[in-house]
């Protein structure tokens, strides 16, 4: 049974910084790249950051980059989301994905969504002005 569990949400003031980790569990994790998508409310899901299988490529979201940082550490099975200097804007649902096959560029296809084959339940990150 494939499951994706977040965790690491939260409420926080602007300027202010949280790590979100996603744990993998019922798929070759170390054979899958990753990936962080946000939804708002009344706003499409959008791809935030994505990570190839050993971590050498990563997308980024033209809106996050410079502040965001994705990452993975396959020995525990787990994907993680450094933000800082968060927004208001930032607040959102914050999803993570795991796409079992994992080819071709990622810059190309990180950020969309119809190339991830699995999903977790999302943990919610509000940012406060």
């Amino acid at each position: 049974q494939v499951q994706l569990v977040e965790s690491g949400g939260g409420s926080v003031q602007a300027g202010g910084s949280l790590r979100l980790s996603c744990v993998a569990s019922g798929f070759t994790y170390s054979s899958a790249c990753m990936g962080w998508f946000r939804q708002a409310p009344g706003k499409e899901r959008e791809g935030v950051a994505a990570i190839s299988t050993g971590g050498a490529s990563k997308y980024y979201a033209d809106s996050v980059k410079g502040r965001f940082t994705i990452s993975r550490d396959n020995a525990k099975n787990t994907v993680y989301l450094q933000m800082n200097s968060l927004s208001p804007e930032d607040t959102a649902m914050y999803y993570c994905a795991a796409a079992a096959r994992c080819g071709g560029r990622l810059s190309a296809w990180g950020g969309d969504s119809r190339e991830y084959h699995y999903w977790g339940q999302g943990t919610q990150v509000t940012v406060s002005s």
